[in-house]
């Protein structure tokens, strides 16, 4: 193992960790868009969140030794290869098709493979440290308490087995999150932990631009269907000033000032936990931008099931931006809090107009946001 140091950055070879990730965000907005019941987001949130779970753990190893070399590239290989079978075995997490290997149990047994590979990988990496693997120990609880939950809810499908995973997800992410605020994780580059946070928000990012093609697939090339296009873009570069004009640099000095467990606890909250609204608010605006371009010529109301996505998520992502700035900062982004009720006062209406009006009126809110802080920096 190489240890990384204060001054460590994301390797190319975590960039390239990534992209399963990527494949596994479109699985997830393509069963979010099949679906098209609020049941069917909240198995998707589900997926997302064990996701979410697995890669941050990564990012956490990457942080104490190099992903790039020795023994951790290779276990990092085998977790690329389980968590593409996840991606794979996405469209049947909650409905086995017949034929074929049991979907449920296919997705939760590649899920442990990925998080059983860290915790084993992480141990070797802190030989020496005995801190260090005796958090790794009592971690192994919690992940083994929700390996049960998950399977016993994979064997049963229906509703007991939303009702597991959300229990699995729970115990996992309080169990981890109660050791580790007074734990013994370390964190040796707060530049890497920030820069790779950072990564996976662009990769959700392009989520929502690849959702302007779905939306787009097989119909003819209109002046309505560029328009929706063009705002579907100018959506996600709206969400990638919100993150990267002033709040990730802020994040990231204010970590650095940080040392030792003050250091972790913040990289926690912030991070680990702060930073997946962020991610799944983006992901369900990405559903709403998908079904406005599919339906841009229409004159019919856009509807719920896509308006609240559309607006509801983008105000999920602001949201994430106020929980951050507050543990950080300890302050509350006035402007970012105004946008976020706007945009969910104005899904009702948004459900009642022609479906490019929801789309305008989002990127017309993050244009005067953006100005308004721009302005408020200067």
């Amino acid at each position: 193992m190489h240890p990384a140091g204060e001054g460590h950055r994301a390797t190319p070879f975590e960039l390239f960790f990534d992209l399963v990730y990527v494949f596994a965000t479109t699985q997830i907005t393509a069963y979010l868009a099949h679906e098209h019941t609020a049941y069917g987001v909240v198995q998707g949130m589900l997926v997302l969140a064990l996701l979410w779970g697995t890669w941050s753990g990564y990012t956490w190893l990457g942080n104490h030794s190099r992903a790039d070399k020795g023994l951790l590239r290779s276990g990092m290989v085998v977790a690329m290869a389980a968590m593409f079978v996840v991606a794979l075995a996405i469209p049947e997490a909650w409905h086995d098709a017949p034929g074929g290997l049991p979907g449920p149990l296919v997705l939760v047994g590649a899920y442990l493979l990925v998080r059983w590979v860290h915790l084993t990988v992480y141990a070797v990496a802190a030989a020496g440290d005995a801190g260090l693997r005796h958090q790794i120990t009592i971690t192994w609880l919690p992940v083994l308490v929700s390996a049960v939950l998950l399977v016993t809810g994979a064997l049963l499908g229906g509703r007991a087995q939303l009702v597991l995973f959300a229990v699995a997800l729970l115990v996992d992410w309080a169990g981890i999150y109660l050791t580790a605020r007074h734990g013994e994780w370390r964190l040796h580059s707060p530049a890497h932990l920030a820069e790779r946070h950072g990564l996976f928000i662009i990769l959700a990012l392009g989520e929502s631009v690849v959702a302007i093609g779905v939306g787009a697939a097989g119909q003819p090339v209109s002046v309505s269907l560029l328009v929706a296009a063009v705002l579907g873009v100018g959506v996600a570069v709206g969400l990638w000033w919100l993150y990267f004009d002033v709040a990730s640099s802020a994040a990231e000095r204010r970590l650095l000032r940080e040392q030792g467990r003050a250091r972790v606890r913040l990289a926690v909250d912030a991070y680990t936990y702060g930073h997946f609204p962020l991610v799944a608010g983006i992901v369900l605006t990405a559903l709403g931008i998908e079904g406005v371009v599919a339906h841009a010529g229409d004159t019919e109301p856009l509807g719920t099931w896509y308006a609240l996505p559309l607006l509801g998520g983008a105000a999920l992502h602001l949201g994430g931006h106020l929980l951050v700035a507050y543990r950080m900062h300890a302050v509350l982004w006035a402007p970012r809090l105004a946008a976020a009720v706007v945009l969910l006062a104005a899904v009702p209406v948004a459900a009642a107009l022609p479906p490019m009006a929801g789309l305008a009126g989002l990127v017309a809110v993050l244009t005067v946001l953006a100005a308004v802080e721009t302005i408020r920096s200067r």
